[in-house]
């Protein structure tokens, strides 16, 4: 069965004119998922942030842990081990 020219001069003309749009939504869907992947990791991040910042501004012995961590503080009469 022989394809009359017109035919192929009109799947040409569809295929032109569907497929950058069809390409260009297949990126923007892959985008979306990407965005909607890191907005999820954000929210577990800033989840975990606000519970250390409650815990900063309520919890002395997480404090005094983090302040020994962070910048070696050590209580007057203490001897320093380092590994």
């Amino acid at each position: 069965m022989k394809l009359n020219p017109k035919y192929w001069i009109a799947i040409a003309i569809l295929a032109a004119i569907f497929v950058p749009p069809f390409a260009r939504y297949q990126a923007l869907l892959a985008k979306n998922r990407s965005l909607d992947r890191q907005l999820r990791e954000l929210a577990v991040e800033m989840k975990r942030l606000q519970e250390e910042k409650k815990r900063l501004e309520t919890d002395i012995t997480y404090i005094e842990k983090k302040a020994r961590e962070k910048i070696g503080l050590v209580r007057k009469g203490e001897i320093v081990l380092k590994q």
